[in-house]
């Protein structure tokens, strides 16, 4: 029969996210009941302090005390602007009497992969960082949904349905029909994102806070997720925006880049569109059924440009 005892979380500032081996219990001050005896790792996070991780032991029947003091974080320095970088403001476009943003995001340089606030969720496919310069573009304030393609492509391949929600079951071959009929109806040049762009996009660019999640460090802000979807997507625009007012950019769906699924190289680079051949293209972001892993800011995925599935969708870039 299993043994319990009891834990006191207290401390300072008040409303302190408190979780207990990497699962949320609730907010400072807490008492957490019928903890299993032994050793447990305590987490408390809060935006605008650095987080803490302490152990604790509990024994049989007894009132375990966890005190803490966090301090405020550490402002990060931002990212370096390009010379002479101009500003660019949001563009709205419409097609077929749909209509969508996007988003200026003026250029800079940033580092790309498993930077410290990661932590030990760093994967060694986000290794090594490296120094990313970018030139200003702009990017689709949200996913592309499912009401957009059907304006441009006629029909809706999505598994779950709604007019706000995001195309899902589309592959990267598909996304680029897409693109290809949305250029000849609006004379523009849209893309797909490179790799970096979607990073420096999702970490809020020169705005960037240094969050691990698009836009906070608490992903059930920002993000649908497996622990809060219930197993569907959502339509955009529910959750909180980054630092640039881009929408779901962790969570919902996971959204195809351009490039190739490739290895890290510490070099640095300017506006790179990744390695020349592969056989997995990149997709970005987490979806509605992925864990708190896959919903960073560095988490990175690939499958064949073929591949569809109710989580694949994507958003698009537009250079000045």
């Amino acid at each position: 029969m299993p043994i319990y005892g009891s834990l006191i979380v207290d401390g300072s500032p008040a409303d302190v996210a408190v979780y207990v081996d990497g699962k949320k219990v609730g907010t400072s001050p807490l008492f957490v009941s019928e903890l299993l005896i032994g050793t447990h790792k305590i987490r408390l996070e809060k935006d605008g302090y650095d987080k803490q991780e302490k152990t604790v032991q509990i024994a049989e029947n007894q009132e375990s005390m966890l005190e803490f003091t966090l301090s405020k974080e550490t402002p990060k320095e931002a990212p370096k602007p390009l010379p002479n970088a101009s500003f660019i403001g949001n563009q709205t476009f419409t097609v077929n009497g749909v209509s969508f943003t996007m988003v200026g995001v003026k250029g800079g340089t940033f580092t790309m992969g498993a930077t410290s606030e990661q932590g030990s969720d760093a994967d060694s496919d986000e290794k090594p960082t490296h120094q990313v310069t970018l030139s200003d573009y702009y990017i689709g304030e949200t996913e592309v949904t499912q009401e957009l393609w059907k304006a441009v492509m006629g029909s809706n391949p999505s598994y779950l349905s709604g007019t706000n929600l995001p195309v899902e079951r589309v592959s990267w071959d598909d996304c680029q029909t897409f693109i290809t009929k949305l250029n000849q109806l609006t004379g523009k040049n849209f893309r797909l994102p490179t790799e970096a762009e979607w990073e420096y996009a999702a970490r809020g660019g020169q705005k960037s806070r240094g969050y691990k999640y698009a836009g906070s460090n608490t992903l059930s802000d920002v993000a649908w997720y497996t622990d809060n979807s219930g197993s569907k997507t959502h339509p955009v625009k529910q959750k909180q925006a980054n630092e640039l007012g881009l929408y779901d950019m962790s969570g919902n769906v996971w959204e195809w880049c351009q490039d190739w699924f490739g290895s890290y190289t510490s070099n640095a680079q300017t506006n790179p569109t990744g390695p020349s051949s592969g056989s997995n293209r990149v997709f970005r972001g987490g979806s509605w059924l992925s864990n708190a892993f896959g919903c960073r800011v560095a988490s990175r995925g690939g499958n064949s440009p073929g591949a569809r599935g109710n989580y694949l969708g994507f958003r698009v870039v537009l250079l000045p």
